[in-house]
């Protein structure tokens, strides 16, 4: 990968995964909810399947999958399920105090890591990179040496801020209500994403 083609790379995979989405919004709630130092498990467990994903990318699984209707299909349907139910959840406990919200490091990881891998951005996202990227003549081993190290880099600064952002609100000293309406606002948006997600479905 040459300098100008790793710069576009590079380019791409910001816009991928600053612009909000199902991962942003988790890792918020984690840095309100736990604090940014403990958070930092679920930003561990969005490089874990990023890390996965390019590795199956590089083998041409998730392409495979694209092509396996039915397979597509149940995927779709269960991620827009967990993300719907993930929204109301955190909508009926945005009155609790953050201090009853679970903050074990397993329960942080395993929530985040399933909320990367069910998110829909994430194949297309992955499949993109690839199909536009990487070089068909070159080894892929050779490539992936540029790309994953860049792309897991990137990934880490970006949901690391989120989760920064997060923790940051939780120590804003927010009354009540205003703290309510944030985390329902948080919640509403995991609602939206498994909404979008469930009407790609019919489409």
């Amino acid at each position: 990968m040459s300098p100008a083609d790793w710069l576009v790379f590079a380019g791409f995979w910001v816009i991928f995964v600053t612009s909000p989405g199902p991962n942003a919004v988790n890792c918020i709630q984690n840095g309100m909810s736990h604090g940014f130092l403990r958070a930092l498990w679920g930003v561990a467990a969005i490089l874990t399947q990023a890390a996965l994903f390019l590795g199956l990318s590089a083998l041409g699984i998730t392409a495979l999958l694209t092509k396996a209707p039915a397979l597509f299909l149940a995927a779709k349907v269960a991620g827009a399920a967990v993300l719907i139910w993930l929204g109301l959840r955190g909508w009926r406990r945005a009155a609790q105090p953050l201090a009853a919200e679970p903050s074990e490091r397993g329960r942080i990881y395993g929530r985040a890591f399933a909320v990367a891998t069910i998110n829909p951005k994430s194949v297309a996202g992955y499949l993109a990179a690839f199909s536009q990227f990487v070089a068909p003549d070159v080894p892929i081993g050779q490539q992936m040496w540029v790309i994953v190290p860049t792309a897991l880099s990137i990934t880490a600064a970006s949901y690391a801020s989120y989760t920064a952002l997060g923790a940051w609100i939780g120590q804003a000293a927010l009354g009540a209500v205003a703290n309510r309406v944030v985390r329902r606002i948080l919640a509403a948006c995991f609602i939206f994403y498994g909404l979008a997600l469930g009407a790609t479905i019919f489409v």
